[in-house]
């Protein structure tokens, strides 16, 4: 493969080198403020032969005769005509059109003017994408759009958690929708950074209803590249290669850490573990009350890890025929030491052809085919809990195969605690094939004004699963025999159709300009999925070190259970939307869908919205403003329905209950019912904006403010008789928030260029009825969560902490303490001393409080660029807080002592009066007085880090393509306001188990441009 792409590389110079006949023409492309305008095409008249200005509004044109004509177009400003007159350097300046202002973005079913949008949509910059090595392409977005939140995650292949201004509902997700060349989907982990041409985001109601009840939780939309009519073929190949690191290493208590605080906790197992650990490995030449051991788990368990990107793509077009070609190839290796990588081939094709002056066809298409190993998800807390006194190997097991792993319980512990059994003998493989299609046929039936455009969009995917647990060998206690080991073989099939039909008809009244659009569209969607599980068969032709024998075949038939499993849904919706603008001032927009679907009782739900806009500074009384150069208010409502909620379900149970009745005892049966009702959850949401620029359009502002009501919240209900508890349409949950987004862009002198971008955002969620409940309790039973009104969604509920007990003295006069050990429990100084919030003198449930929101209430983000010549530089940022975490495995100590601890832990335990006010003793820690769930288990989430660095050069040359050289950090540094572990990104359940980390990327980049 290298070979073949060497020889590609070499081909397309040869075609660069290639000498033209006529002038060479250099020129750049200015707006009237002096800023480059990168990405205007420069077309020689009446020809194909054209190119496209770069980042500093540059260009050069090769052949073009001295008499020629260039023609110079931007979106939002006015075409010129250059003559060139024998000249080899032309500098462009372009006015902005007030016809067309600025830039075009996609809505639902068509597009509109920026200018023209009333309601919350951002476009994110593709190129800025483009920057992140990265294979999910929404990982790249986190930071970059006010009101996104994206929690990523750091396992090969995982798609990152998305959510747009907030959690909408209890049973049902927060997973946007995503529309890619008008086909729906629920990811977009096939897709690569490169292949995208723009992406919009819909974040508010007004902008999304048009989408129906997929769009509940906000619309992402995303037209892949494609090529230009009258222009001539580019080609481009752009990849990276570079390594992966874990970043922020969790420590943990070393060995000498850990004996002394198993030491100091007086538990004669732990103790008698450690003479143990002596008595096998030996003692510390340093501190021999210390085994010869010191084993820093995470350390083994991580690697450096290689990825790398691909991508080479050719596009143009001529006067009735665009086009564009490309191919993609991805690869991640996994920082967990294990076979755990990522790999992805794509291939992606578009073609649209002007068949004549009224008809217009074209398709596209997508293929990915990608190879994904999983990470044993439990290593992670393994390595977490193994204990530094023992060794990965222990040379001991002389039988052992394939290695001789240690084993914790030789030295008296409950569980092998190594990670390394499992990591080496799980081989967890998927392999994810999808095709994307979209066909469509554009007939103008009336120039410029009325136009009808039919398509039909196709999605397969296909995933084909294979799990195996591989044996091994270490003693006869301490193995997976082959009966033991076992396969699963599974596949799942989601397939989705959409056939879209749209009329749209547009048409200027003087000062008067309208758009109407009305359509329909059909939808269906089939998900299957099927499964068996088998254990191999020790007499049967499984070998562990083939292969080809991994299969159901080899596997004891009796020992097989298989799963089956499915669903469809379709819908058929009619769509309009109606846009008025008077005087480039006055805007008006409306939409409506009246959607259809098999998945509830209630068939078809109504979806309005609306939205308004005037554009303040078109205004007379305007006009001696002189610093606001653009300044529109807008404002809009709209109505969603939730698809994503299970549909109703129902069943029937029965149980053995025994009874007494007149001294006789009685078996019976008790049947318990269980039926759910349940319909459409609805969103109805109100949205108050600005858009403003300043300072000759240097300075940009983007402003706001939304509520967000979820009503018909599906919530689980108890009934007032009986246990039996059924999910029905009786709740509501209220988002509100303020998001900003601002830029400033400006030029020193003739070379030096630079743009400074933040956004922020604040959301506050609510529960605002729970139907007469009190509460409804999620979460686990040892750390419970809590969904209760006037409260976050599942907020964090336990005990606050006022402090560490310093002396006995202290636990003698708290009453709560003396009523506990009058029930038995052991208090000592270094326990904890709990607030006794109903002030009883007795600790229990009813002083439990609420500790934290699992989600951040509010993020940021940002960048920096920097030009000077050809050299480029940029910077990004991010940061979230307001939530926060609960560190799982710290408080993983209620199931069982003999695990090792966090260093921060040991580090500051309480030793004596005086010592810390925040932490237990080594004693307090494995007692169940200390175990509750408390803010001492829950940390906070805020964090700021460095998103990415680049500096890049350009080497411009006529004899030679455009070549960009970049070198990119990405999420090199991280800094946290009191967590303690990898990556404060756990996802938005707040529940810290070992996330897979994130790891930092350093990577050498090249783009080639003929």
């Amino acid at each position: 493969m290298r070979n073949t792409l060497l020889a590609i590389l070499l081909f397309l110079f040869h075609i660069a080198s290639y000498a033209q006949d006529g002038v060479t023409v250099q020129g750049a492309v200015y707006d009237t403020s002096g800023q480059p305008l990168p990405g205007a095409s420069v077309v020689l008249k009446g020809t194909t032969t054209g190119t496209q200005t770069d980042f500093d509004g540059n260009f050069v044109l090769s052949g073009i005769p001295s008499d020629g004509v260039l023609l110079v177009s931007y979106i939002g400003f006015m075409a010129q005509e250059v003559n060139v007159n024998g000249r080899t350097s032309v500098s462009v300046t372009m006015e902005e059109d007030t016809q067309t202002l600025d830039e075009v973005v996609v809505v639902g079913y068509g597009t509109q003017k920026k200018s023209d949008l009333t309601s919350a949509i951002v476009s994110v910059d593709t190129e800025s994408l483009e920057k992140v090595p990265t294979g999910q392409l929404m990982q790249a977005v986190q930071g970059k759009a006010a009101g996104v939140q994206v929690s990523s995650l750091g396992s090969p292949g995982e798609s990152p958690e998305i959510m747009i201004r907030g959690v909408n509902s209890v049973y049902g997700n927060s997973t946007p929708l995503f529309v890619v060349d008008g086909v729906f989907f629920d990811n977009i982990d096939f897709l690569n950074a490169s292949e995208i041409e723009s992406m919009s985001i819909l974040k508010d109601a007004s902008a999304s209803a048009i989408y129906g009840v997929e769009a509940s939780n906000g619309v992402i939309v995303i037209k892949t590249k494609g090529g230009q009519f009258n222009k001539n073929a580019t080609i481009t190949y752009s990849g990276y290669t570079g390594v992966q690191k874990a970043q922020n290493v969790l420590q943990m208590a070393n060995s000498e850490q850990f004996v002394n605080f198993a030491l100091e906790s007086g538990s004669e197992s732990e103790i008698a573990s450690i003479e143990q650990a002596m008595q096998r490995y030996g003692r510390s030449r340093v501190n021999p009350n210390v085994p010869d051991v010191n084993t820093d788990w995470y350390d083994e368990i991580l690697r450096t890890a290689m990825t790398q990107n691909h991508d080479i793509s050719i596009d143009g077009g001529s006067e009735n025929i665009a086009y564009s070609l490309g191919g993609n190839f991805f690869s991640q290796d996994g920082i967990l030491d294990m076979k755990n990588s990522y790999e992805r081939f794509n291939l992606r094709t578009k073609l649209d052809i002007k068949a004549n002056d009224w008809l217009k066809v074209g398709g596209s298409m997508v293929y990915s085919n990608a190879t994904k190993y999983d990470d044993e998800g439990s290593a992670w807390s393994l390595a977490y809990f193994a204990v530094p006194i023992m060794p990965v190997y222990d040379n001991l097991f002389t039988e052992a195969d394939p290695l001789p792993y240690s084993d914790a319980r030789e030295l008296g512990y409950r569980s092998s605690q190594n990670p390394f059994p499992t990591m080496d003998n799980s081989d967890l493989k998927s392999n994810i094939r999808r095709t994307v299609a979209n066909f469509y046929a554009d007939f103008q039936l009336v120039p410029e004004k009325l136009n009808f455009k039919t398509s039909l969009s196709y999605n397969h995917a296909g995933t084909t699963g294979r799990n195996v647990y591989l044996p091994y060998y270490v003693t006869d206690d301490y193995q997976r025999s082959v009966e033991q080991s076992s396969i699963t073989r599974s596949q799942v099939t989601d397939e989705y159709y959409i056939f879209d039909n749209v009329l749209t008809y547009q048409n200027t009244f003087g000062e008067h300009d309208l758009t109407l659009m009305g359509g329909m569209s059909y939808r269906d969607n089939y998900y299957s999925y099927f499964g068996t599980t088998g254990y191999f068969d020790p007499s049967g032709s499984f070998v562990k070190d083939k292969e080809q024998t991994w299969y159901l075949e080899n596997t004891s038939t009796d020992s097989q259970t298989s799963y089956d499993g499915g669903s469809r849904s379709y819908g058929f919706s009619y769509f309009g939307r109606a846009a008025y603008k008077y005087k480039n001032r006055y805007m008006a927009y409306a939409t409506y869908r009246a959607e259809g679907a098999n998945k509830y009782d209630e068939t078809y739900v109504h979806l309005p919205a609306f939205g308004l806009g005037w554009v303040v500074s078109e205004e007379s009384f305007m006009e001696n403003v002189g610093f606001i150069d653009y300044l529109k208010l807008r404002g809009g409502w709209g109505r969603l329905a939730n698809g994503s909620v299970p549909s109703s379900d129902g069943g029937v149970g029965s149980s053995t209950v025994q009874t007494v009745f007149n001294d006789q005892y009685y078996t019976g049966t008790q049947f318990e019912t269980i039926s759910d009702d349940i319909s459409w959850e609805f969103t109805e949401e109100t949205n108050i904006g600005l858009s403003a620029k300043f300072l000759g359009n240097r300075l940009s502002l983007e402003a706001d403010y939304f509520i967000k009501d979820t009503k018909d919240m599906v919530i689980p209900l108890s009934p007032l008789v009986g246990t039996e508890v059924s999910y029905q349409n009786v709740g509501s949950v209220r988002n509100q928030g303020l998001e900003l987004a601002v830029g400033y862009s400006g030029k020193i002198g003739k070379d030096f260029g630079y743009s400074v971008n933040a956004n922020f955002s604040k959301i506050k969620n609510e529960v605002t009825d729970l139907y007469t409940q009190p509460y409804i309790e999620t979460g686990s039973a040892e750390f419970r969560q809590m969904i209760i009104e006037g409260q976050p969604i599942n907020v964090f509920y336990g005990y606050d902490i006022e402090g560490v007990y310093q002396t006995q003295a202290e636990v003698d006069a708290d009453p709560a303490a003396q009523s506990a050990i009058a029930g038995g429990t052991d208090i000592a100084p270094g326990y904890f001393k709990y607030s006794d919030v109903d002030g009883n003198g007795t600790l229990d449930a009813d002083d439990r409080v609420f500790l934290g929101s699992p989600v951040p209430d509010y993020f940021y983000g940002g960048s920096i660029n920097l030009n000077y010549k050809n050299w480029d530089f940029t910077t990004s940022f991010y940061g979230q807080g307001g939530n926060v975490i609960l560190n799982r495995n710290r408080a993983e100590v209620i199931w069982t002592t003999g695990r090792n601890i966090d260093a921060e832990l040991a580090k500051n335990r309480w030793t004596g009066e005086g010592s810390t006010n925040a932490f237990p003793s080594s004693a307090g820690y494995r007692q169940s007085w200390n175990q509750k769930l408390s803010e001492f288990f829950l940390q906070d989430g805020d964090f700021f880090r460095i998103q990415n660095i680049q500096l890049a050069y350009t080497i411009k040359n006529d004899k030679l393509p455009e070549i960009r050289l970049s070198l990119t950090a990405d999420r090199p540094f991280l800094w946290t306001k009191e967590y303690n572990g990898f990556n404060p990104e756990v996802g938005f359940d707040g529940i810290d188990s070992q996330t897979y980390p994130i790891p930092s990327t350093y990577s050498f980049g090249m783009n080639i441009k003929l």
